[in-house]
């Protein structure tokens, strides 16, 4: 999942959000994040220690103890350093008026960087763009994986393993327009009962095998690096498995907030995490040939089969997290100005965090499946997972030192000291994984690399589409001083146009005066904007001003993470001295046909890319949830 911070503790209108999580009791915010925020890093034990000692050298035939101690001491340390101490102590302090995610920490440093934020937006678009691939490979990876468990019941089911994970993932992603909120009601309680049966599991093995816990000294793991040269640092980015996932923790802020999350990480999700892990290196150096497969080898042959029914659960969940994450960024990746507008559907009306959106559904789905059939097994998958996740935590670590700097006023030098060691270590572990770029590290980078151009190239377009327009503007007053002089036929009734820019007469505007030669008794420059804040407080969601007896000018904030209801917001407008009426208003829009300039600030196959996006967009009356009734949409024709 995504992201960092670190965030000030002077602003109040961030813990004037996290107060609101005080509604609902403290336990169970905390079995809900138990069931959303720690899916992913929690089914890591399916495949993260196998890998990881596996590239280290071990088979079936022969294991090095001391290499064995050497990964279990990087895995509980990775665990401790990465998700403990930078995440669960450090970064989850930031937030963006109470959410947390990559976009949002992107406008939190942007804000505090000011006009120098360029570069912020692009570090945003590169950690966006990969979290893409890890939404992708997670659900493949994880589902596999637990699936994998039916082969050590019977070799027989090995045919069955890629064709079963395949309907299993049609069944996840079908399911996805129906809403989470009755499935996730469960996600809690089965996640804690699967944490709580792989440390059980795991307590045998380590009483039977108590030299697994001197991998707490971290000396095993010093050694092991030292000693193994270039397959130490590969065994690294195997590693690194057993952390991915720390990053919904500050992605999940908003949604449980920071001591519910901090609790259960501390007292269940940790203490079972690193229980399995001795447990699964006790259990192989007891037994070579354990390496196959030491997560479910734990367990004796009666419980084989249902604890592959609940590694199955645990996985579905995990993936189900991160498909709501990508719903999650993608809203806000289009309220930023990063992506075109996608139908939005609400799934719940008390939770407004619970989305869907068929269009990612559909192109995560093909994604997925077409992971399934390439690679058709975890083992492969899995040295296509960690250069995702790595590249998101250095970009992340990049904007955190920003935030800790500007946002908390610590001295530059300081908020360095802090941040470097993490970076480092991302680096580090980023480096390892880079290794595994032609053994299937190409495919997030493939992912990122199609949505960041996606991203940048909307982004460009739509800058270079605002200036043209622009040019061709009339300013605003000049309008309404000419139609006070000259005032054309009035006609009852409120339009409402929309516009980017209130300070010029919309292109609507215009071409209704120039085709229909009439002007409404009121008419309402209406302006949406997105503020860099997740959400606006009601009462500073209208602005209203009044320009002349005719004419008002009216701005609509919305945080990045609400979706635009305008007849909504515009009843707010009532408290205004506005009498808003919605059957006697129509919504006047400006449909753009865009077609390539001969003469364009960008390549011809951008110019294309970007008309082709803007075909695509949603809708903006079904984005701004207008009655389609009210709306009079007028056409243009503009050059790119």
């Amino acid at each position: 999942m995504s992201s960092i911070a670190v965030a000030a503790a002077n602003q109040p209108a961030a813990n004037g959000h996290c107060e609101a999580h005080s509604t609902a009791a403290f336990p169970t915010l905390m079995l809900g994040s138990i069931g959303v925020v720690y899916g992913d890093i929690g089914t890591s034990p399916l495949y993260a220690f196998r890998e990881a000692v596996t590239a280290a050298g071990a088979s079936a035939t022969h294991v090095d103890p001391n290499a064995v101690l050497g990964v279990l001491s990087l895995v509980l340390w990775a665990l401790i350093v990465v998700v403990t101490l930078k995440y669960v102590l450090i970064l989850l302090r930031a937030d963006n008026n109470g959410e947390g995610g990559t976009l949002a920490l992107m406008a939190l440093a942007q804000r505090a960087l000011g006009p120098g934020g360029a570069g912020i937006v692009m570090l945003g678009i590169v950690s966006g763009a990969l979290f893409y691939g890890d939404a992708v490979i997670t659900p493949a990876l994880s589902v596999l994986s637990a699936i994998e468990g039916m082969k050590l019941a019977t070799a027989a089911l090995d045919p069955y393993v890629v064709p079963l994970t395949v309907v299993i993932l049609l069944a996840l992603f079908a399911v996805q327009s129906r809403g989470t909120a009755r499935v996730a009601a469960l996600f809690g309680p089965l996640m804690c009962l699967w944490f709580v049966v792989i440390a059980v599991a795991a307590i045998p093995p380590v009483i039977r095998h108590p030299e697994v816990l001197s991998a707490f000294n971290p000396l095993h793991a010093i050694s092991f690096m030292i000693h193994h040269g270039v397959i130490g640092l590969v065994t690294l980015g195997a590693v690194f498995l057993a952390v991915t996932g720390a990053e919904a923790l500050y992605a999940d802020l908003g949604h449980f907030g920071k001591k519910p999350i901090q609790t259960a990480w501390l007292v269940i999700v940790l203490p079972s995490l690193a229980l399995n892990y001795l447990g699964q290196g006790a259990i192989v150096l007891h037994n070579p040939r354990a390496v196959e497969n030491p997560f479910f080898l734990m367990y004796p042959d009666w419980a084989l089969v249902p604890m592959v029914v609940l590694a199955t659960v645990a996985t579905v969940i995990a993936s189900q997290a991160v498909i709501t994450g990508a719903y999650s960024l993608t809203r806000q990746a289009i309220q930023l100005g990063l992506m075109p507008r996608f139908e939005i559907r609400h799934t719940s009306e008390a939770h407004a965090g619970q989305i869907y959106i068929p269009r990612v559904t559909l192109l995560l789905l093909i994604a997925v499946l077409l992971l399934v059939v390439l690679f058709r097994s975890s083992s492969a998958l899995a040295s296509a997972y960690g250069i995702a996740v790595t590249g998101t935590m250095v970009v992340t670590a990049t904007m955190g030192f920003v935030v800790i700097w500007k946002v908390w006023k610590w001295h530059p030098l300081a908020a360095a000291a802090l941040i470097a060691p993490f970076l480092l270590l991302d680096l580090t572990f980023l480096s390892a994984n880079l290794l595994k770029v032609f053994e299937g590290g190409w495919v997030p980078l493939v992912l990122g690399g199609v949505v960041m151009l996606l991203m940048y190239t909307w982004r460009r377009g739509s800058r270079i589409l605002h200036q043209k327009s622009h040019k061709q503007e009339i300013p605003l007053a000049e309008l309404v001083a000419m139609l006070e002089k000259k005032p054309p036929q009035r006609v009852a009734g409120t339009a409402v146009f929309l516009t980017s820019n209130p300070d010029f007469a919309p292109t609507a505007l215009m071409h209704s005066l120039k085709h229909y030669k009439v002007l409404h008794q009121k008419n309402v420059i209406l302006t949406i904007e997105t503020a860099p804040t997740p959400r606006v407080d009601p009462g500073e969601r209208v602005r209203l001003e009044e320009i002349s007896e005719g004419f008002s000018r009216v701005a609509l904030r919305f945080g990045f993470m609400e979706s635009p209801n305008v007849p909504k917001a515009l009843a707010i407008a009532r408290k205004l001295g506005w009498q808003f009426d919605i059957m006697s208003t129509s919504f006047f829009l400006s449909r753009r046909a865009l077609k390539p300039a001969a003469k364009s600030e960008m390549p011809g196959w951008q110019d294309r890319l970007f008309i082709a996006l803007s075909r695509a967009a949603n809708d903006a009356t079904d984005y701004y949830q207008i009655p389609t009734g009210r709306v009079v949409e007028v056409g243009t024709q503009v050059s790119i």
